[in-house]
């Protein structure tokens, strides 16, 4: 394993435990941390920005460059994740199944949208 892929491994592992646990302390009412969770949900998206730009500068690849197709996909990959996110808590926490499946398939549908937008079609 290359030291730049053992780094990134390290520091996005650090930076997802974070943000899960902060995410989990601003979420669980019985918990009484959601202050404090923002916080801990804040450094771990911090920490995976700064993983990504360490494992760019390891591998010496050019800073990323953003044009609007990578703002699209950003915000693709963000409306799909949503909205299967939106789904499951319709299924799991609300109790409406047909609405949360229908939502959630929605999601699925627009987050495998990524893969054309992002690699193109070739034939």
């Amino acid at each position: 394993m290359k030291k730049s892929s053992f780094v990134a491994m390290l520091m996005g592992t650090v930076s997802g435990v974070l943000f899960a646990l902060g995410m989990c302390m601003a979420l669980i009412p019985e918990w009484g941390a959601f202050q404090p969770g923002i916080v801990f949900g804040c450094v771990g998206l911090l920490l995976g920005l700064v993983t990504v730009i360490v494992w760019r500068k390891m591998e010496h690849k050019t800073p990323i460059h953003f044009s609007a197709k990578t703002i699209l996909a950003i915000a693709v990959g963000v409306i799909g994740a949503l909205a299967l996110g939106v789904g499951m808590c319709f299924c799991m926490v609300w109790g409406k199944m047909m609405i949360g499946i229908v939502i959630g398939l929605v999601g699925i549908v627009v987050l495998l949208c990524l893969v054309p937008l992002t690699k193109g079609l070739k034939a």
